[in-house]
């Protein structure tokens, strides 16, 4: 009895060596209850001892080796003339709306842009910007793209490269506060562009975009002359300029709920532009 009771004791000396020696190898050691794990065994000196090796700090991250590799952001081009028309197919058109956002006459043109489930672009001040977020937050919520028509509608040309960053930078943080993203379009007032303009605009990440059709409502020419000036303008790919600022709007607005719908029944696809495609 005493002699099996010896032998079991060695076997299980053995055995629990062996377990050891296992774990030590393999570099983890496991309690037995599971909860946490114990430092493997220090190897003893002599010539075939090994230095314990260093979890690799890949062990730690995630890994990335799957995902597409990572590049910078491609710059945006800087432009020799601005944007006059847009791709797209089918008859799209694009409606854009400059000088504002002005609280007598934008949220009108929202809401006929609402009415039709029409998206548009709106080229902003930010001297108009900053006392109307509201407005630029309500676009934003209803799918409209914001574009930087510099801080005060000056003429840039007339204006040092200093004051041309001036203009369109104050006014592209207040559309990243109140609509929620920096634009990715500018505008020259008056459509006065230089070398400055595009090289500004193109470092602060916009593109130029111009227009290919005047409705020259500012002229407040009469809501019929508006209606006539852009039905007869209206074909694929072009851009039409109004506004809903900067005086009396009252012509824009009323002209907008009169050529919006028979641009619709006569097949044309109102929408906004997108950078990839240009």
């Amino acid at each position: 009895m005493q002699k099996d009771q010896l032998l079991n004791r060695r076997r299980a000396l053995i055995t629990g060596a062996a377990v050891l020696g296992a774990a030590g190898t393999a570099g983890v050691l496991v309690t037995s209850g599971g909860e946490t794990p114990a430092r493997p065994a220090v190897p003893a000196a002599g010539a075939q001892a090994r230095r314990a090796l260093r979890p690799s700090a890949y062990r730690l991250q995630p890994l990335t080796g799957y995902g597409p590799p990572r590049t910078a952001p491609a710059r945006t081009l800087v432009r020799r003339a601005p944007i006059l028309r847009v791709p797209g197919r089918g008859r799209t058109m694009v409606l854009t709306f400059d000088d504002g956002p002005d609280p007598r006459y934008t949220p009108q043109v929202l809401d006929t842009l609402a009415h039709y489930d029409v998206r548009a672009m709106f080229f902003v001040c930010g001297e108009m910007a900053v006392r109307n977020k509201d407005l630029l937050a309500r676009m934003a919520d209803e799918g409209h793209v914001v574009g930087n028509h510099t801080w005060s509608h000056p003429l840039l040309t007339r204006l040092s490269r200093a004051q041309i960053r001036s203009q369109m930078t104050r006014t592209s943080e207040v559309i990243e506060d109140a609509y929620g993203e920096r634009p990715q379009w500018f505008r020259a007032p008056y459509g006065a562009w230089n070398r400055a303009v595009f090289q500004i605009g193109a470092e602060l990440g916009m593109e130029p975009l111009a227009w290919t059709v005047d409705s020259r409502d500012w002229t407040t020419p009469g809501t019929r002359t508006i209606v006539g000036r852009i039905e007869k303008g209206a074909a694929p790919g072009v851009v039409v300029l109004s506004h809903d600022a900067g005086g009396d709007r009252s012509q824009s607005v009323g002209a907008l709920r009169r050529y919006l719908p028979q641009l619709l029944d006569s097949g044309y696809h109102v929408s906004v532009p997108r950078r990839r495609l240009m």
